[in-house]
């Protein structure tokens, strides 16, 4: 099973596709949370999730509004949305059975 932090930054990388690299999450995070995500936060678990194969990066090519240096974008393997589908499918049986937490805006990928 993932980790809520590993839910959100599959989560996250998915959505910022080719823009997903860390001082964007960390915004992104920032802005959907309603908290500060510290950068430390992000990168601990990128790591891991790289080393288990549910992430890639790549070294973008250097740019001037960096100094000349390049970006580590993250993307998402198909073992990582595979991952996250029986993630989210787990969570959505169980939360399925409290009323409290019924809501139309369920995250569903896959079957």
């Amino acid at each position: 099973m993932l980790s809520g932090h590993d839910e959100l930054l599959l989560l996250t990388i998915l959505n910022l596709k080719d823009s997903a690299y860390g001082a964007t999450m960390m915004k992104h995070l920032t802005k959907v949370t309603g908290k500060e995500w510290s950068i430390g936060a992000i990168y601990d678990p990128l790591y891991r999730l790289e080393k288990t194969g549910y992430i890639r990066s790549i070294l973008s090519m250097p740019t001037q509004e960096r100094g000349g240096r390049s970006k580590r974008v993250y993307s998402v393997t198909k073992k990582g949305v595979k991952a996250l589908q029986e993630h989210l499918k787990v969570r959505n049986e169980l939360s399925d059975s409290i009323p409290e937490l019924k809501t139309d805006n369920r995250l569903k990928y896959g079957k």
